[in-house]
């Protein structure tokens, strides 16, 4: 597993972590562009093209490929689903799972998504009290944060992130995943945006199938 593709988050007690492993594929493809993942789930977007990239804060790699996976999904085509699902493998990284969805919530991803990178690899906070302290150093109201971070619908995000990381596999980050069951392959991440192009150029020309 390539180092693009692994990160064990120091400061945090994570599950171990085994190495992917991938059916045989009959595609010329096969091994150098994508590979099937060995537990493929239902994606949830009919008639689109689904991406999902599997992430977590306080993943240095995760930080490096971000600025690649947010230029891409700024320009992705209409009929291509894009999210990304943080990874809860431990209870910090469950609290960043919390974080993520709760920027979703109060509409401050965008702009403080780069900054919980941050947080959680250089300030090294992981507890909800500093979560908290640093959304109000970011100019945002604590009423607001507590509200959107313990609200049923973040929680149930969490929940649905925790399963489709079990049910999938996923066991290294940052991972993409298409149609729920293609892992995109790359030796650099614009090797990786190159090849998750030109599997959703395929997926289409087969009318979504493969």
């Amino acid at each position: 597993m390539s180092a693009t593709r692994r990160h064990f988050l120091a400061a945090a007690s994570l599950f171990p972590l085994a190495s992917l492993l991938f059916s045989p594929l009959a595609q010329a493809q096969q091994g150098k562009t994508y590979a099937v993942i060995t537990r493929p789930q239902p994606k949830d977007v009919a008639g689109k093209i689904e991406v999902i990239e599997f992430f977590h804060y306080g993943c240095p790699h995760c930080r490096n490929f971000n600025p690649f996976v947010r230029q891409w999904a700024a320009k992705a085509p209409a009929d291509v689903s894009f999210r990304k699902v943080p990874t809860p493998w431990s209870p910090p990284l469950v609290n960043f799972a919390r974080l993520y969805y709760t920027l979703e919530a109060t509409g401050d991803l965008a702009r403080l998504d780069e900054a919980a990178f941050a947080l959680a690899q250089d300030a090294r906070k992981y507890d909800t009290p500093s979560m908290e302290a640093w959304y109000v150093q970011q100019g945002g109201n604590v009423e607001k944060f507590k509200a959107a971070f313990n609200a049923f619908g973040v929680q149930n995000k969490v929940q649905a992130a925790q399963q489709l990381t079990q049910k999938m596999g996923i066991d290294s980050v940052p991972m993409l995943i298409v149609e729920g069951r293609y892992h995109v392959l790359g030796n650099s991440f614009e090797e990786q945006i190159a090849n998750l192009d030109a599997l959703i150029a395929e997926l289409r020309k087969a009318g979504g199938k493969k």
